[in-house]
């Protein structure tokens, strides 16, 4: 047998990108084992999944944190649960990407301490905190602080790695969300670009590092991108990205060294288009996102992550996820992808399309700083309605048929499909039981963590010096550090700064954004149009009243904001406020606005709790005619359990038809008014 020869052109083989899988869930110890069984499948990184709680600095027994402990990422509320996430996992020899952004400074000032406590030399550590606040307001809504004191801690971050944690990556400007939230590639580009400019910027101008080491700065910015199936359109623009990157490094800060310049950055492929209908295709499509950031060697990923095939159905098992890794590496380790040079350098097609990129970003880039830059963006609006707004004409063109989703609205006939027989074992699930032992511990902790063995110091001290600092101009790492050895909370060190800087409510962009489906004669929303007016009159209001609501901590609004757009455009007076609401909050509105119909949206799994307590406070409120739909990554079964419990109707990914739903949200109006059916016209 002889041996196999190079193919013609091939090189030394490159090394593969590093191979993460996002997971966390239920407690440090669970997500611990989970790391450890990752790693020995042959994952080369690990990403960290925070719960919501941790994320928008809450501890686990707030009110609002109820039914979210534990249940899309791990829940991290003090010292003692990071030194459980990582036991017996080196922090010297790993390199760790955390999903995390508010209370970015707190998670890493913990992963400092356990590495300290482990021994290692924290110049060697190396990773990545997201820390990219900018795209919490626009689409994943874990933001706390306003714009300012926001960038003032990614600021004191960055400034603190490049002299203290030299190989770690301080901020990953993450334009992933943005094209979850409907952005198209020149947004997504343009935003990204916009949030690294005053990045830097408040960097530049901080005075903390010097001009000499803005270089070492540069060089440690890295990107989190995603990619959609449509592939030859995202790897054109990664290529594009990686031209603007250097262009602005280049002219705006006068970074001259090459390798300060390269565009860094780490994918998650596309979740957008993952679908509930037919899951098994979420495969192939998983597949092609994945090439989008491979096949380009001159724009190829640093770090990938797939996500599983069943994510639109719940959480995904770590079998669905090793699934996801192999995919990963029979393309780094089967194909030869890695044994050629850039195979599509001297392609006339993708050269016209990448300078088309960077061309229309550069205007878009160029309109956000005409505007005061990308934090005034945010503050004015702007930015979240032109997401709203793309999303909007994305999914117009979807329920028209103008885009076509395999097993959605194009070929739907399907053969039963053994991956989803039993839809209960499906995915993972979290024991609803975890929520109070995460509180039991929690308490706990607050009330031995002064005694042996930690015999931390009362973290009241530390947290008052925080709070001075912030006050104060200094740089905030520091008493951070010293509020994580003091044994203090989550919940403490965020309520600390919460006392100092405030909190933010973002804009909705639900407002602003225009019509995407006009009601044109003949037509479903002209047939809607008549539904809600016709039933306004008869109800003897001047417009039907709908409430939509985001309870908990689910920051993903899309889902809501664009339920909350076509029911205006079909004539409701809508009555949306935003995420973060207990469903105290909800009912007030509810009574206040005397609205028809209230609608929840809930994607983080915490609707089994949330959903029947809004409904209870109806009840009590005498207020049993006002309909209440759910929407959500809800399975089956809990779809029973909620319409048992009193919910008019459930919707899931996979009821795509946006003005189909609202024509039904009219129709349960009608039935809890007690009014007669409209009959559909001939």
């Amino acid at each position: 047998m002889t041996e196999r020869q190079p193919a013609e052109g091939a090189r030394e083989k490159d090394r593969p990108w590093l191979m993460r899988t996002y997971a966390g869930h239920s407690t440090a110890e669970a997500s611990n084992e989970l790391y450890r069984r990752n790693l020995a499948k042959g994952q080369t990184g690990l990403s960290v999944a925070f719960d919501l709680p941790t994320q928008t600095g809450y501890d686990s027994d707030h009110i609002l944190a109820r039914g979210e402990v534990g249940r899309v990422g791990v829940p991290i509320a003090h010292l003692g649960d990071m030194r459980r996430l990582f036991q017996d996992i080196p922090l010297e020899q790993m390199n760790t990407s955390m999903t995390i952004n508010a209370t970015a400074m707190w998670l890493l000032a913990l992963y400092q301490v356990v590495a300290e406590e482990q021994g290692a030399d924290i110049t060697k550590l190396q990773g990545t905190t997201q820390n990219d606040i900018v795209k919490e307001y626009l689409s994943r809504g874990t933001h706390v602080f306003p714009p300012g004191p926001s960038l003032r801690l990614t600021t004191d971050m960055i400034a603190y790695t490049v002299s203290h944690i030299p190989k770690w990556n301080p901020i990953n400007i993450c334009s992933y969300h943005l094209q979850e939230a409907g952005a198209t590639p020149v947004q997504e580009i343009a935003y990204a670009m916009s949030t690294a400019i005053a990045v830097l910027d408040a960097v530049r101008d901080s005075g903390q590092v010097p001009q000499e080491r803005m270089g070492d700065v540069v060089g440690r910015i890295s990107f989190f991108v995603n990619a959609g199936v449509r592939f030859v359109e995202e790897m054109c623009k990664m290529r594009a990205f990686g031209r603007i990157w250097d262009r602005i490094t280049r002219e705006r800060y006068g970074i001259e060294d090459p390798k300060h310049r390269r565009f860094r950055y780490g994918v998650q492929v596309n979740s957008l288009g993952l679908t509930e209908a037919q899951p098994e295709n979420n495969i192939q499509r998983i597949v092609l996102e994945m090439l989008a950031v491979t096949l380009s060697k001159d724009a190829r990923a640093r770090a990938v992550q797939l996500p599983a095939w069943n994510e639109a159905l719940g959480l995904p098992r770590p079998w669905d996820q090793q699934w996801s890794l192999r995919m990963q590496q029979v393309l780094a380790y089967e194909s030869d992808l890695l044994e050629y040079a850039d195979i599509f350098e001297g392609s006339h097609v993708i050269e016209a399309k990448v300078a088309k990129l960077v061309e229309e970003s550069f205007a878009e880039i160029d309109r956000i700083q005409e505007m005061g830059g990308a934090m005034a963006a945010v503050e004015s609006g702007y930015l979240k309605s032109q997401l709203v707004s793309s999303h909007a004409e994305r999914r117009a063109r979807i329920e028209s048929g103008q885009e076509k989703i395999v097993g959605v609205n194009i070929f739907e006939t399907t053969e039963p499909n053994p991956l989803t027989a039993d839809l209960d074992t499906a995915i993972q699930t979290v024991d609803p039981a975890v929520e109070a032992r995460v509180i039991s511990s929690l308490q706990h902790w607050r009330d031995t963590r002064y005694q042996p063995p930690f015999n931390h110091p009362r973290p009241c001290k530390a947290l008052e010096k925080l709070k001075e600092a912030a006050k104060g101009t200094g740089n905030l790492m520091e008493a951070t550090l010293e509020c994580a050895r003091a044994g203090a909370t989550t919940g403490e060190w965020a309520g600390a700064l919460r006392e100092v800087f405030g909190e933010f409510r973002a804009p909705t962009g639900v407002s602003s954004a225009p019509v995407a489906v006009p009601a044109e004669e003949g037509s479903a929303m002209s047939e809607v149009r008549r539904k809600v007016d016709l039933t306004a009159k008869d109800l003897g209001v001047g417009k039907l009243r709908f409430l939509v609501g985001k309870p908990g901590l689910d920051g993903h609004s899309n889902g809501a904001e664009q339920i909350a757009v076509r029911a205006r455009d079909a004539g409701f007076e809508v009555v949306y406020q935003g995420i973060r609401l207990t469903p105290e909050q909800i009912v007030d509105a509810a009574l206040a606005e005397d609205v028809h119909a209230v609608g929840l949206s809930i994607l983080s799994g915490s609707h089994a709790q949330l959903v029947p307590d809004v409904l209870d406070r109806l009840r009590v409120a005498g207020a049993t005619d006002i309909p209440v739909i759910a929407g959500g990554i809800i399975p089956n079964g809990d779809a029973e359990q909620l319409r048992a419990a009193g919910v008019a109707a459930v919707f899931t990914p996979k009821d795509f038809d946006i003005t189909g739903i609202i024509g039904r949200i009219v129709d349960e109006i009608r039935t809890a008014n007690k009014l007669d059916p409209l009959e559909v016209p001939a």
